[in-house]
């Protein structure tokens, strides 16, 4: 038995999540699949799938299997690559972890561009706003904006913007323009509850600093629900160029613009402990020449 193509086949099992899904993906029969991972079974003399009648697991044999191989196959790749050459195209399955808005916004739009440059490649897009464990969902790389919370990662920073005071412009007609940021406190604030600066909003204007509480009403654990709110004029949100792209063409109007918020700076994560692959280099290089263009 080829032990890189058994070890691939199980790769695509646990990240299908079955073997009709894996079968499927690499275009062959179920029972070769079936086969190829009794065989697998057989020759470690250990369980590494645990079944059951709707779902499909990895024992912990085998999600130790899975990250070694997986690391393995990724070896492989890059070694063959370096040997074929730079221009070499590059193959297999690429997933990359995005919060929702921003892979909606930044990603998806472009991302016929990366798989046009690459035939060979599939990507899985991951959108989700919340925590994503990399190492556990096998991701390859996470795009997040803001503050780092997980120091065991590594990250490579690829761009920072600026954070504004947002609000559309019924909203202001309706409600009148803050001047100063105490002026903020007779306004109805929407916030991202998410967000390390939901309460409390710093501002600073040269070597002066303040900060405001300022009234809320209403808290959105979603980005997207921000940005509906803001369009439909229901209060002042805080806001980056990335999350609110409408800025530029003025359907949501930036507000004390003289005085500066805490940038957003935007990381590429990778698992520690992994090189990463020349696909996930690929896609971070290609990506942050789109980012810091905008």
């Amino acid at each position: 038995m080829d032990r890189l193509h058994a070890m691939d086949i199980f790769v695509r099992v646990i990240e299908t999540g079955s073997f009709s899904a894996a079968a499927r993906d690499l275009r062959i029969g179920q029972p070769a699949v079936s086969k190829m991972i009794a065989a697998l079974e057989d020759r470690l003399q250990v369980r590494l799938l645990v079944r059951s009648t709707r779902h499909l697991h990895p024992s912990e044999a085998g999600q130790k299997f899975y990250e070694r191989a997986k690391r393995t196959l990724a070896e492989a790749d890059e070694a063959e690559i370096a040997a074929r050459g730079e221009g070499a195209g590059l193959e297999g399955r690429l997933r990359v972890c995005a919060s929702v808005t921003f892979a909606r916004l930044h990603i998806v739009p472009r991302i016929g561009e990366f798989l046009s440059m690459h035939p060979g490649l599939s990507l899985d897009l991951v959108m989700d706003d919340g925590y994503v464990d990399i190492l556990h969902e096998n991701i390859d790389i996470a795009l997040r904006a803001g503050e780092l919370a997980d120091s065991s990662l590594t990250a490579r920073k690829l761009a920072s913007t600026e954070r504004h005071v947002v609000a559309s412009p019924a909203y202001l007609a309706a409600a009148g323009t803050p001047k100063t940021p105490k002026d903020l406190l007779d306004h109805t604030a929407i916030v991202y509850s998410r967000s390390l600066i939901a309460e409390e909003w710093r501002f600073r204007r040269g070597t002066s600093d303040t900060s405001v509480r300022v009234p809320t009403r209403l808290a959105v654990s979603a980005a997207e629900g921000v940005r509906e709110a803001v369009f439909a004029g229901l209060g002042l949100a805080i806001g980056s160029r990335w999350m609110i792209p409408e800025i530029a063409d003025g359907r949501v109007l930036a507000v004390l613009t003289d005085w500066d918020l805490p940038r957003v700076d935007l990381w590429a994560l990778y698992p520690t402990g992994r090189l990463p692959t020349a696909k996930a280099l690929a896609f971070v290089n290609w990506f942050a020449d789109i980012i810091t263009s905008r």
